[in-house]
């Protein structure tokens, strides 16, 4: 009996380490946070290359925790404020940090 004790208190402390080390801490994403924010990437990548008029290959996006950040660069000043509109409306989206230039 104290064996079959023994066994089943190495194994919840090996699951609770493994837990511990998927959780998220304020700079760092847990997995299931980094599987959602993948998702959310693929969708504003694909919204805004779907939208006729932005007509560039120069839109970078990185989202964490729910924020996604554009950078890069486009040819006229209503793009940025069009990219920033496509990828406020796909869904998942917390907020924008729009660091887009004009060339």
């Amino acid at each position: 009996m104290k064996i079959a004790h023994k066994i089943a208190t190495a194994l919840f402390t090996v699951s609770l380490l493994a837990t511990a080390g998927c959780a998220s801490t304020p700079t760092k994403e847990g997995t299931g946070e980094f599987v959602d924010d993948s998702v959310v990437t693929t969708k504003v990548k694909a919204a805004i290359f779907n939208e006729p008029t932005l007509k560039t290959t120069e839109i970078n996006v990185e989202t964490f925790k729910g924020t996604v950040q554009l950078s890069g660069f486009v040819s006229q000043p209503a793009d940025v404020a069009k990219a920033g509109e496509v990828a406020r409306s796909v869904k998942g989206v917390m907020s924008v940090k729009n660091d887009i230039r004009v060339k």
